[in-house]
């Protein structure tokens, strides 16, 4: 938002959904106040000294007799010049539409507005910045967009997956969709190929046989494959992982089997450490242990959590971040985020928050999202827009505009979710942040602590679409962050099953010169058809207009 901005505009902004909320600053001074009122009783004054000019010179210009003379000549022409004129006509004023058109698709703005706004509107007194000119940002926040060096395209593993076998599934037992698409689920082979496999598999039987099974396609041949490792080694923790993952139906039976891996994880996690200093295959086998090791007691504390065990859950995270911190990637905090909302310990979520709602820290819609949520909590009980379009918005009130209005930018396909404007579907196993499956993972889990806090929704539907008029316009450019990416729509179309009708980065209406010389262009040639066709009616209909100009200036 920018600093130079009222707090009054900031309340009219929050009472109405089509309008932005704009940060806060004083309100203006009376000499601010008193050079308004000039420009605008200048303007006034201009107009009517220009008509009394025309009314006293309008004998020694001879109006009426120069008026008399265009008549007179107009009434002499035929209908082919009427249609050669309005023809010509049509064809610039739709020369001028194609341009426009082009302009605003590569620049994102009229051709006609911005010559109008940046050379005319000096000429007439006009001064005020636009409260989405880049030049009003402050220089923290540019500090901040220039520190974001996220690579666009990137595919993020989704922190709060589902379990295909508990949860995919019983979806396509129930109504016979596939919630998952074969990228996500390739991705997803991909990353069990990444962490539960390494060079020296050769060294266990069981571990090359499952080194096979995460390359299989088929569900059922994977989990044979699982079988076939078991037999092989009872302790074989990937096998479990496994198991738990695509043979168990319900979450107590995914607990049991994690469990079960977690007793073997652990045991073949103290051997790597004994010998990882062996061989430079022995390290490779200590951090694929490491990695089945702490997925598993993710998985646990996610089990927990589902099944209201909140307060285990959240001790199992704790523990894992404090175990294996270089495990950043996994994004654990999401899911210590997550519980603690729902424990309503809005205190330590604050703290995690502080910890990890870094300028140098990638950031995601929970991150964003929930110190919005934070922030609005503190407000939304008693916000109305209707008192805060009265009195003006509070301090407390502008920072929870502003949070949403950062959130907003980050991942505008959200609110659209939380505000309950388009259905849910399960998450995907992978996320493209800042885009539509990133949303869709986002509410699935938290549209509940939204609900749970009183006018936090509210809030969101006065003030999330004011974002867009401040964003900067083409996408290239951005306001908090770094600029929206453009290949967020492909990404979630390869990402998001086909039933699902994929959210798009709201486009910017079409400015109005763009109607107005689309509607020129086609009533002109409208005219010139009917004057070719209807000579004689548009030659009569030509006549009455020129004897009513004519009649006008007589009189005056």
């Amino acid at each position: 938002m920018a600093d130079g901005d009222a707090p009054g505009a900031a309340a009219a902004a929050a009472a109405s959904p089509q309008a932005s909320a704009p940060g806060p600053s004083p309100p203006p001074g009376w000499r601010e106040r008193l050079r308004a009122g000039l420009v605008g009783t200048w303007a006034s004054l201009w107009f009517v000294v220009g008509l009394g000019l025309l009314y006293a010179l309008r004998v020694p210009l001879r109006l009426c007799e120069n008026v008399a003379a265009v008549t007179v000549f107009l009434n002499s022409l035929t209908s082919k010049f009427y249609v050669a004129l309005t023809g010509t006509c049509s064809l610039i004023s739709g020369l001028i539409f194609i341009f426009e058109w082009w302009y605003f698709h590569k620049h994102g703005t009229s051709f006609i507005e911005q010559v109008s706004v940046n050379h005319l509107r000096p000429l007439i007194g006009g001064t005020e910045r636009s409260m989405s000119d880049p030049a009003s940002l402050s220089s923290s926040r540019e500090g901040e967009t220039g520190r974001q060096n996220v690579s666009e395209c990137k595919v993020w593993r989704n922190p709060l997956n589902l379990f295909r076998g508990a949860e995919y599934r019983r979806l396509t037992w129930v109504t016979g969709k596939e919630p998952l698409t074969y990228y996500d689920m390739n991705l997803s082979a991909q990353d069990h190929q990444t962490f539960f496999t390494c060079d020296s598999d050769s060294l266990r039987p069981s571990d090359t046989v499952m080194q096979k099974a995460w390359r299989e396609r088929n569900p059922l041949s994977r989990i044979k494959a699982a079988y076939q490792a078991l037999e092989l080694n009872n302790d074989c923790a990937s096998a479990y992982i496994l198991l738990a993952e695509e043979e168990a139906t319900t979450i107590v039976d995914v607990e049991k089997l994690f469990k079960q891996a977690l007793k073997a994880g652990e045991t073949i996690y103290r051997r790597s450490q004994q010998c990882q200093h062996q061989s430079p295959q022995h390290e490779a086998q200590l951090r694929r242990d490491t990695n089945v090791l702490a997925y598993i007691k993710r998985r646990l504390a996610m089990c927990a959590r589902k099944l209201g065990r909140i307060r285990e859950a959240v001790k199992i995270m704790r523990d894992l971040m404090k175990e294996f911190p270089p495990l950043t990637m996994w994004n654990i905090h999401e899911n210590l985020l997550e519980s603690l909302l729902e424990l309503q310990a809005y205190a330590d979520v604050q703290a995690v928050l502080a910890k990890y709602d870094d300028i140098s820290l990638p950031k995601s819609a929970a991150i964003c999202y929930t110190a919005a949520l934070l922030k609005t909590r503190t407000v939304s009980d008693k916000f109305s827009p209707e008192t805060a379009s009265r009195r003006g918005l509070s301090t407390a009130e502008i920072n929870a505009v502003e949070a949403i209005h950062r959130a907003v930018e980050f991942n505008p396909h959200v609110p659209k979710y939380l505000l309950e404007m388009k259905s849910l579907i399960l998450p995907p196993e992978h996320i493209q942040k800042r885009g539509d499956s990133e949303a869709v993972a986002y509410a699935f889990f938290h549209l509940q602590h939204w609900k749970r806090i009183e006018g936090a929704l509210n809030l969101l539907q006065c003030t999330w679409e004011g974002t867009f008029r401040m964003i900067p316009y083409p996408l290239e450019k951005g306001h908090l962050f770094h600029p929206y990416p453009s290949c967020t729509e492909t990404a979630d179309k390869e990402l998001l099953p086909t039933f699902h009708q994929v959210s798009v980065y709201p486009k910017k209406e079409l400015p109005f010169f763009i109607y107005f010389t689309a509607g020129l262009c086609s009533s002109t040639a409208m005219i010139a058809l009917l004057t070719h066709q209807f000579p004689e009616i548009m030659g009569v209909f030509a006549k009455a207009v020129s004897m009513i100009s004519r009649t006008c200036v007589e009189h005056l």
